[in-house]
């Protein structure tokens, strides 16, 4: 692999060139820069690399050094991407170079990524690790739907799944998950029908309120709030996109109709995105 010449000539008093570099993995958000931590903004003012998820927005990559070598490693469903074996050899690389590496991932950087492999290959090769939190897309949708996930007249707990599963794993078994006392907050939900269709045969009631909300937190953001029944016909969102269900989501003010946007239900989103 060809070295990589530094080009920022502004790091920080605590770095010099002639020291092992140091990545931090950083919470990018929903998308929208405002949501981003102080903490997240002041590494990537001082990175000399990023390299970002494919849903990373715009906006927030406008916030790194003009001179950071910007690479965009996002893995993106349906279309060839880079391996995460050589998404952690760039890590590695970068950083034995002596750079301030910023490994930036939507959302939070350890809630549904690779955060995890990642930080096993860099403390393989002794490389300094930092976590700067995020906001994830839970919490984020839960704010735009004005929710509270865990309101106690209706929940006693929250849990977070992917409806996507790693090859060789077995998809998510409902019957074990579902509880009516419950919310339920599904990542990349793919077809929300199969979703629907699973929950309602593991026995969570139909008339179960819930919510889906695309893009969160961006100028294209979509969301409407229906039943887990009516999750069974063709309406779909485009991707990124996430599905609250759960008595929480009948206290939310968003607008009770289907949403503009329109695919078969044989069709799966083409925009998703895969860890």
């Amino acid at each position: 692999m060809q070295k990589h010449t530094r080009q920022s000539p502004e790091i920080p008093e605590t770095r010099t060139a002639h020291v092992k570099g140091k990545v931090c993995l950083v919470g990018a958000g929903p998308g929208d820069p405002e949501l981003l931590t102080m903490k997240a903004a002041k590494r990537l003012r001082f990175a000399d690399v990023v390299l970002h998820d494919a849903l990373v927005s715009p906006e927030v990559l406008a916030l790194a050094s003009p001179a950071a070598r910007i690479i965009n490693v996002g893995k993106r469903c349906g279309r060839k991407s880079i391996s995460q074996q050589e998404i952690n050899a760039l890590l590695v690389s970068f950083a034995a170079d002596g750079n301030l590496v910023v490994r930036l991932k939507s959302g939070d950087p350890l809630v549904f990524g690779r955060g995890g492999e990642e930080i096993d290959a860099l403390r393989q090769e002794g490389i300094d690790v930092e976590i700067v939190p995020g906001i994830t897309a839970a919490v984020a949708a839960a704010a735009t739907a004005r929710i509270s996930l865990t309101d106690r007249r209706y929940a006693e707990q929250v849990l977070l799944i992917s409806a996507r599963h790693a090859s060789g794993k077995t998809r998510p078994d409902w019957r074990a998950l579902v509880s009516s006392r419950t919310t339920i907050v599904v990542y990349m939900p793919g077809r929300t029908r199969d979703v629907a269709e699973g929950l309602i045969h593991a026995g969570l009631n139909g008339q179960t309120p819930c919510i889906v909300i695309s893009r969160i937190s961006l100028p294209e953001e979509q969301s409407y709030k229906t039943i887990l029944a009516r999750l069974c016909g063709p309406a779909q969102l485009p991707a990124p996109c996430l599905l609250i269900v759960g008595e929480t989501a009948a206290a939310s003010t968003l607008a009770e109709l289907q949403p503009l946007y329109h695919q078969t239900a044989e069709t799966e989103p083409a925009t998703g995105i895969t860890y």
